[in-house]
């Protein structure tokens, strides 16, 4: 059994802004998400600035007696996927049982986490240190589990189907997104809620990645500071947030007059065995990732006309990724549109990659891709097209959008034109 799976809601939550529209909207115009760091201080850090949400209230979203067991990251995620329900035609707050035409039972949730409850570890180890370990809540360890997010969801909208997590650092929610594409095509569901959720803007967070001086140091201007594929280009900034995506069985979403934004026609994981922060020479896992991913969609690779890039801002991955670009597509990659989110949002780690692929599903779906901001300096080894300074139109018959994460994990997702 091989089954048609399309996307049919989209949720977000990120530097740009509380909902997918909203975000989507400040990324067509090339605005940045990222400021100085306001959650703490930062001033003795390498780097000071992130994309941290602004505005949110998690009350909102969880209920106010819920919140104090609840992780940011798990509160991002729930956010997210209420939103992505309701955008398919499934009312927030009501359960798919509730909801006509959903068997709760064949609807489940993955969710992509990189690194979990890092917001309540540090807050608990200093409250331990301080107090002792009878003050210790006993909701800390539901709070910081990488699962919690997808168990919440569950429970909140009454998905029974499969429920679990994947860690695969920066490529978690490809992963995430990936198996919940294959979990219908094979049968064993009509409908995953699959994405992401992280929040890792902490002081350990922050001064973990300095410390691998992964982060870029351009705190005097940190909108510009994010520059993927720019020759100045000189580290990530982070992120937080969550993305999420109703995937459903093609009729499924026809019986239920459902909107239709794309097609997740094909997915490809590989791991470099390489290096655990390094990427393969060449962008090889890549390269075998993207063409995995096409391979199962029955897409050539001169049909694809735009690429959500990983686009990290770093040195080594940009180059890298543009490589492995050009091996996979030869001279068709000179005519492929490529943008990162990046540049705008930040690194949101595990959820990066269902950020940008709710981003990918609207570009698809509207025929608009958003810009990569700050990519103004030409550099030789990035020598394609990165709609640089404003978003453009175009009608997209088929896009790819890579994560490749720190363990030499590569994950390729591709959407196609319903």
């Amino acid at each position: 059994m091989s089954r048609r799976v399309v996307i049919t809601g989209v949720g977000s939550i990120n530097a740009l802004g509380n909902s997918a529209r909203e975000s989507w909207a400040r990324m067509l115009a090339g605005a940045s998400g990222i400021e100085l760091i306001t959650r703490f201080d930062a001033s003795e850090y390498a780097c000071r600035i992130a994309g941290e949400v602004k505005g949110f209230d998690p009350e909102s979203v969880v209920g106010r007696t819920e919140v104090r067991k609840l992780d940011p990251f798990t509160v991002f995620g729930v956010a997210a996927a209420g939103e992505a329900l309701a955008d398919a035609g499934i009312a927030e707050g009501a359960s798919a049982e509730d909801a006509v035409g959903i068997d709760p039972d064949r609807a489940g949730c993955i969710m992509g986490v990189g690194i979990g409850g890092l917001t309540d570890i540090e807050a608990t180890k200093e409250l331990l240190l301080a107090r002792g370990p009878r003050r210790v809540s006993p909701h800390f360890i539901p709070k910081i589990m990488m699962n919690a997010v997808a168990g919440r969801i569950s429970m909140k909208y009454g998905l029974r189907g499969p429920n679990f997590v994947t860690a695969s650092a920066c490529a978690s929610a490809n992963h995430a997104m990936g198996l919940a594409m294959r979990s219908i095509k094979v049968g064993d569901t009509d409908l995953m809620l699959a994405g992401g959720a992280e929040a890792t803007i902490t002081p350990l967070g922050i001064s973990g990645f300095c410390a691998l001086r992964a982060m870029s140091k351009r705190n005097d201007d940190p909108h510009a500071a994010s520059r993927p594929f720019d020759k100045g280009r000189d580290g990530f900034v982070m992120g937080e947030g969550a993305g999420a995506l109703v995937f459903e069985e093609f009729e499924h979403a026809r019986r239920r007059g459902a909107r239709i934004y794309a097609e997740v026609s094909g997915f490809g994981m590989t791991a470099d065995a390489h290096h655990i922060t390094a990427p393969a020479p060449g962008g090889l896992g890549a390269v075998k990732a993207m063409r995995m991913a096409l391979e199962e969609a029955g897409v050539d690779p001169s049909e694809v006309d735009y690429i959500n890039a990983h686009g990290t801002s770093t040195p080594v991955n940009d180059a890298l990724e543009t490589t492995a670009i050009k091996t996979v597509f030869g001279e068709h990659a000179t005519k492929v549109a490529i943008s990162s989110t990046k540049s705008m949002t930040g690194h949101v780690l595990g959820a990066a990659g269902a950020i940008e692929l709710v981003a990918t599903a609207l570009s698809v779906y509207e025929g608009r891709i958003h810009p990569t901001a700050n990519q103004t300096d030409s550099d030789p080894e990035c020598d394609l097209d990165y709609v640089p300074g404003a978003a453009r139109e175009r009608y997209l018959r088929h896009a790819l959008s890579n994560s490749l994460g720190f363990g030499g994990h590569n994950a390729a997702i591709v959407l196609s034109h319903a």
